[in-house]
């Protein structure tokens, strides 16, 4: 995909465009086109069912067989030992194994009739809007190599996050506000930084991180009057652009040109996105804020903000899950399943729900795809079966769900078989879930390309298909 550039006519030296733009060879102009423009300079390939993505990542990987997918077969067997098939690269466990029940009952929620476990209370609620797959199928049960699948494409990283692609793709409806925002707890996930980079793409698409405590976003209120500050961004706008012309990479340094301008814009309007003190009780209360938990207070913060910045125009948000117990994969139970897994539950199970009915009654769900997924799901068997036994990385068979965006509310897609190990009927991998929300964003994931190392490189690469009955 090509973003286009106008310069248009010189204009007069005295204006701040005309400074940029006759500044070693009008450089600068490249990155204030965009930022200048009341749209983004990239368009969709086709009619879009959806503008915005809101990824709500459950780091650690939830159990499949404990939420959304229903295995009764698990508990009469529970205890019983299984054999060398059932276990393969994609699933961890060695030695003596055994089946694992799940400690949740499982309900048929809505009038869709989903199966949902009491796990999650608030979720089975709004199943109707909901978008199961319960047959993903990863590469290996690793959370680093798995993180960064989910969030590149690739295990080994060292290519552009998902966020970054689609803010490429599409830009910011905000010229006040980035494309990409990641909603952090003040840590980072197995597999780095890389999980939320640009990497080959220019760098005004990695992540902007915003915090839940504290100052949202480190050096956002300025220390210098605004007429100051312009006077020192022009400096170093026109110090870059002559720099970049001698460059060997120009277009670093108009990422960074760039960068500065959006940070400039930020400041007037991030402050009063990350602040939500004023909206209304009732709707704050939704999310959970009034919660005894911090952690869940926390989340809640994060996933009020995640709405306020798809209403602002933001492309692409990011909420991560907050680490309690120093557990940097929060959902990752390889014992004490009961006891974690509810804690995690608690932790975000009201906020998301809260999000799709916010986003749903605002209008926004239609053109707003919550996604919610791990890195992986968790084996349905373990060593052995005890009040603290927990489950294994397993990423032969799992679950995810989304809601809004044209996907089809209220439906389950693929089928692991009946003990959850394998996915059996229709399996999904990630590149076929990029590709299709990629697809409802109106982006063919074939024609979203960026030129790098002498090949046209893509979000896929040279997988994935768009699953089309998942889409309503």
């Amino acid at each position: 995909m090509k973003h286009s550039t106008c310069p248009g006519s010189i204009a007069p030296a005295f204006t701040r465009r005309g400074f940029l733009q006759q500044a070693s060879a009008g450089f600068g102009m490249l990155a204030l086109n965009g930022l200048f423009s009341s749209e983004s300079s990239a368009a969709p390939h086709f009619a879009a069912k959806a503008k915005n993505v809101i990824f709500c990542f459950m780091d650690g990987g939830p159990s499949h067989v404990d939420t959304f997918d229903y295995k009764p077969l698990l508990k009469k067997h529970e205890g019983q030992p299984l054999d060398s098939r059932w276990l393969g690269r994609r699933t961890q466990g060695e030695g003596r194994r055994v089946w694992l029940g799940s400690p949740w009952e499982f309900k048929q929620r809505g009038q869709s009739g989903l199966w949902v476990s009491e796990l999650f209370p608030h979720l089975a609620k709004i199943t109707d809007h909901l978008c199961v797959v319960r047959s993903m199928v990863g590469e290996l049960p690793l959370h680093g190599q798995q993180n960064l699948l989910l969030h590149t494409g690739r295990i080994l990283g060292q290519a552009p996050s998902f966020g970054a692609w689609v803010s490429y793709g599409l830009g910011t409806e905000n010229r006040n506000l980035p494309g990409y925002v990641v909603l952090n707890n003040d840590w980072v996930p197995n597999g780095g930084l890389e999980n939320f980079g640009s990497s080959f793409l220019p760098a005004s698409h990695q992540a902007t991180m915003m915090r839940a405590k504290g100052t949202p976003v480190n050096n956002i209120v300025p220390g210098d009057a605004a007429a100051t500050q312009r006077r020192k961004l022009d400096l170093l706008a026109g110090q870059n652009a002559a720099f970049a012309a001698q460059s060997s990479d120009a277009q670093a340094i108009e990422a960074a040109i760039t960068n500065y301008e959006t940070a400039f814009l930020m400041q007037s309007t991030v402050p009063d996105i990350a602040d939500i003190s004023r909206e209304p009780e009732h709707i704050r209360n939704l999310y959970g804020l009034d919660s005894a938990d911090e952690h869940q207070r926390l989340y809640a913060t994060q996933s009020l903000r995640a709405r306020r910045l798809v209403e602002a125009g933001v492309r692409f948000v990011e909420i991560t899950c907050p680490s309690f117990d120093g557990n940097n994969s929060p959902w990752d139970q390889h014992g004490e399943l009961k006891k974690n897994h509810a804690k995690n539950a608690r932790i975000t199970d009201q906020s998301v729900a809260a999000l799709i009915t916010d986003l749903h009654q605002r209008g926004l769900l239609d053109e707003t795809i919550v996604l919610w997924a791990g890195e992986m799901g968790r084996t349905p068997h373990t060593p052995g079966v005890s009040e603290g036994a927990g489950r294994d990385h397993h990423v032969s068979g799992y679950s995810i769900f989304m809601a809004g965006g044209g996907f089809k509310g209220g439906s389950a897609f693929g089928e692991t078989d009946e003990y959850g190990a394998n996915a059996i009927v229709d399996p999904v991998n990630v590149h076929d879930i990029h590709a299709t929300i990629l697809h409802q964003l109106g982006l063919d994931h074939e024609r979203l390309t960026f030129r790098h190392g002498g090949r046209d490189a893509r979000l896929t690469d040279v997988h994935g298909h768009v699953v089309k009955p998942l889409l309503a």
